[in-house]
């Protein structure tokens, strides 16, 4: 990548800008020189050659949209003149065999080996509410915990949400958060935990298959009852969590969630496949990779769905994206309203684009399962649950089917953190990783700007990622980030 700008294949219609390019200048694209015509933004795409209105255009040699407009060769292609287009006959099988990763011998972490079988990479006391009526609460106890953090574990936290109530009872929206709810309360990174209600919520604590104490704020006194109790329960399995040590496990006990947010051009050239090699290797190692984000694969699920390891596989994942298209459809809305404003300004222009960037987080390997949102993941390689693209919501609809390490991929900037479960920060490009330093952990522009390939780049992030499990700390932890972002996805209607 020490060109100017970057094609991606060779029948591709566009290339990536490396820099930002003048009107007038000409550059090296497709083997020969190029007129820019007009200014390209880095991380823009450029045309190279004429495209007539209503032509598709190509890009991963893959179709990301049709010329809204006659495109001159070295015009920037963009809102102004590349439109969405919801055809399915766009979809094209991929062409390529997947790219086989050289073996890596057996690779270990240290990680809290649980009663249950399960592995920790953290050791942390919560809370978790059934209701926002109980949120603030929670928040008490925990900082009346936090004010003398017990020895030996990592935090305490408290784990809010807006819903609980005001849903119907035996609705879709109910059964999500009691999964999600009920996956925290057996997540291998909380070494204790409690759950706090109000009473009288239409999410009855009675009514969820629990492993830990619950308390009510109705039975318990009020508000300095029910934090009086939960701090005492909390405080009887303090010392047996303060005295949990770390054990060498094999690297196949990691659930690697893998997450993209304020995506920009860069991000399906640098950070995304890294992570997606990364993703490979710990898959070769007999771990686990989460793919998710329904919304953002959407024109790329037939890439997927070529990968799956049985066809039933692949057929429960077109029922997902039929779902979310009738789900989409019902609300008004269009799959292209994503790419959000700031994926836009970082060089994406369509859904289809987004997603064929954002799908190479999954790496080549075999799909082998499709869950649905916070259901427990069991099967192991990698594999696909339904979540929406926004972060927060994706990434706990992991985290409750058993993710217990996160990697976050970003080309605009994120603070996203993930508590209990650690999330490693990467750049899609070097500018963003210099100026958000104190946020990021690792950066990938170093393959956009000519420093390492993708492999390279890959297994450097797959080695940071056992570093995190082992218990190096994340710039998120290191901030205090991750409390904040607990948020179950909420579907139906609220009355």
């Amino acid at each position: 990548m020490t060109e100017d700008v970057l094609l991606l294949r060779a029948d591709d219609d566009v290339a990536v800008a490396l820099r930002d390019l003048e009107a007038g200048e000409r550059v090296r694209a497709g083997g020969g020189w190029l007129a820019v015509t007009g200014a390209v933004p880095r991380g823009h795409k450029l045309a190279l050659r004429a495209l007539p209105r209503g032509t598709w255009v190509r890009k991963y040699g893959q179709r990301i949209g049709v010329a809204g407009a006659d495109i001159a060769a070295g015009a920037h292609v963009h809102t102004h003149n590349l439109a969405y287009e919801d055809d399915q006959d766009r979809l094209e099988a991929s062409g390529t065999a997947p790219e086989r990763l050289p073996a890596r011998p057996a690779a270990t972490f240290d990680g809290y080996v649980r009663p249950d079988g399960g592995v920790g990479t953290r050791n942390y006391l919560g809370i978790l509410t059934s209701v926002n009526c109980s949120a603030t609460v929670a928040k008490l106890a925990a900082q009346r915990l936090s004010a003398a953090p017990p020895p030996g574990v990592d935090g305490v936290v408290a784990l809010t949400h807006g819903t609980g109530c005001g849903l119907a009872e035996d609705g879709e929206g109910q059964a999500i958060l009691r999964r999600t709810l009920e996956g925290y309360a057996r997540h291998p990174n909380f070494a204790g935990l409690v759950m706090i209600g109000l009473g009288c919520e239409v999410n009855q604590i009675s009514a969820l298959d629990l492993p830990v104490p619950a308390l009510t704020i109705q039975e318990h006194g009020g508000t300095a009852g029910t934090v009086a109790a939960a701090v005492s329960a909390l405080t009887e399995v303090a010392a047996e969590a303060g005295a949990a040590r770390r054990t060498p496990v094999a690297a196949a006990e990691l659930v690697l969630g893998l997450q993209c947010g304020g995506s920009d051009g860069y991000s399906g050239l640098t950070a995304n496949p890294a992570l997606g090699v990364a993703a490979d290797l710990l898959v070769a190692q007999g771990g686990t990779a989460i793919l998710g984000e329904t919304p953002e694969i959407y024109g790329a699920e037939h890439l997927l769905a070529e990968r799956a390891a049985r066809p039933e596989v692949a057929d429960r994942l077109m029922a997902r994206i039929a779902w979310w298209r009738e789900y989409v459809a019902t609300h008004g809305g269009s799959m292209d309203h994503n790419p959000s404003p700031g994926n836009r300004a970082g060089g994406i222009t369509t859904i289809l684009e987004k997603s064929l960037g954002a799908v190479t987080k999954g790496g080549t390997s075999p799909l082998t399962a499709v869950y649905e949102y916070a259901e427990p993941v069991t099967e192991r390689g990698l594999v696909f649950m339904d979540t929406p693209g926004y972060d927060p919501v994706s990434a706990t609809g992991m985290v409750a089917g058993g993710a217990n390490l996160i990697c976050f991929t970003t080309g605009r900037g994120s603070v996203y953190g993930c508590r209990p479960v650690p999330s490693v920060k990467v750049a899609t490009n070097t500018e963003m990783y210099r100026r958000l330093a104190d946020d990021m952990d690792l950066n990938c522009g170093t393959i956009a700007d000519g420093e390492e390939d993708l492999h390279a780049a890959g297994s450097r992030l797959f080695d940071l990622l056992l570093e995190v499990a082992s218990g190096r700390r994340t710039r998120s932890e290191e901030l205090g980030v991750g409390a904040e972002e607990f948020v179950p996805w909420q579907i139906g209607a609220v009355m």
